[in-house]
């Protein structure tokens, strides 16, 4: 908030970190890096570092595990890569995609796109879910239509 007394908070939660930079005004800006699970410290990487950035900011304690005085933040933004992460290094949960018949290799197919349009050899990494199953169905504007086959 421009022109306020309010601290602008933005988070990046990550896999291994999470980053937290403040904009309090009149003052320099506050960065912290915190572990995203230190369970013997903080339940929640987010609302430690948010805690910190008010005592720090205050000077008054806040003390974990009790409800923060949110009125002097003007602003919270908070960003993952959590999921981004866990679908470029093919980690999670196993899954299947379920899709309309005849739409199989929708993954497989993709849109086509390469880096080199005449390279015939190059590798594409497998697609996530271990399984397809296709699905006897079609969708249209007005309502779903069961196919007689």
């Amino acid at each position: 908030m421009p022109g306020s007394d309010k601290i602008t908070i933005s988070i990046d939660r990550g896999g291994t970190f999470t980053d937290v930079h403040a904009v309090v005004p009149g003052r320099p800006d506050i960065i912290l890096k915190l572990l995203s699970v230190d369970p013997g410290h903080y339940q929640d990487a987010p609302t430690e570092g948010i805690r910190q950035i008010l005592e720090l900011v205050t000077g008054e304690p806040h003390p974990r595990g009790q409800p923060l005085k949110l009125d002097r933040i003007g602003s919270l933004r908070m960003g993952t890569t959590v999921a981004t992460n866990a679908l470029l290094e093919r980690k999670g949960a196993r899954s299947v995609l379920l899709t309309t018949k005849g739409f199989r290799d929708l993954l497989k197919i993709g849109d086509q796109s390469r880096p080199n349009i005449f390279d015939l050899s190059m590798a594409r990494p497998g697609v996530l879910p271990e399984q397809v199953v296709e699905i006897n169905e079609r969708v249209v504007p007005c309502h779903p239509l069961a196919d007689k086959d």
